[in-house]
């Protein structure tokens, strides 16, 4: 999945033309607080809600010191992974996406990321979802998977968080079991700490309940 995939179709760039009070209202009605300014087809940067306030409403952007402005954005075939980071550690509610030549090409939400994990099968398929904490040396994905595998388990998703002791990770796995009790006696037969588990045959009602309260939310 790369970045031109997830482009959002129906929110609009700026120009230089318009003035700050049509960025405010595009702003609100699309409810993100950044929006990238184009010019003659070029990616500008990022306006804020903090840029507009620095001028009068009715000033042009062009008239804004637009060397000042946020110059994030994710290259057309970056993956999806590069996207959030990109937005994570610059906390922005949307990413501009360029081509190698800095054309404009479109942006990217916060939603349509949402969107994109709940639509993943990992997420939506039934299953359960287990945290394991162990030594970062002792990690070993393949050696995991083939402990569920022989308890006839499928690993639908895994990702590694780090914790405050550096030399320990946490693992979460996303499994195509609901039942939990002999994956976890597995597991701690080949000395791994399950840390927490969820499972949805206790909360499968609520899960589908959240899912899709969230994919109403983001069809808003």
């Amino acid at each position: 999945m790369t970045a031109k995939s997830l482009i959002a179709l129906d929110i609009p760039s700026l120009s230089v033309e318009q003035t700050g009070r049509d960025a405010f209202h595009l702003l609100s009605d699309f409810h993100v607080k950044h929006l990238p300014v184009v010019d003659n087809g070029q990616l500008v940067g990022l306006l804020s809600e903090e840029d507009i306030f620095n001028h009068k409403l009715y000033d042009p952007i062009g008239s804004y010191d637009l060397s000042m402005l946020r110059r994030f954005a994710v290259l057309e075939n970056e993956h999806i992974f590069e996207v959030i980071r990109v937005m994570g550690d610059n906390r922005l509610t949307v990413i501009p996406v360029v081509d190698r030549a800095g054309v404009y090409l479109g942006l990217i939400t916060q939603n349509d990321l949402l969107r994109y994990f709940a639509n993943m099968a990992s997420f939506s398929e039934p299953g359960a979802v287990v945290v394991l904490e162990m030594e970062r040396r002792d990690y070993s994905l393949a050696t995991i998977a083939r402990i569920l595998e022989e308890d006839d388990v499928k690993i639908l998703d895994a990702f590694i968080t780090s914790t405050r002791d550096a030399d320990n990770v946490e693992l979460t796995l996303k499994l195509n079991r609901t039942d939990l009790g002999r994956t976890i006696a597995s597991l701690e037969r080949h000395g791994y700490e399950v840390k927490e588990t969820f499972s949805e045959t206790e909360h499968s009602d609520s899960l589908m309940e959240r899912y899709e309260s969230l994919m109403n939310y983001l069809n808003m």
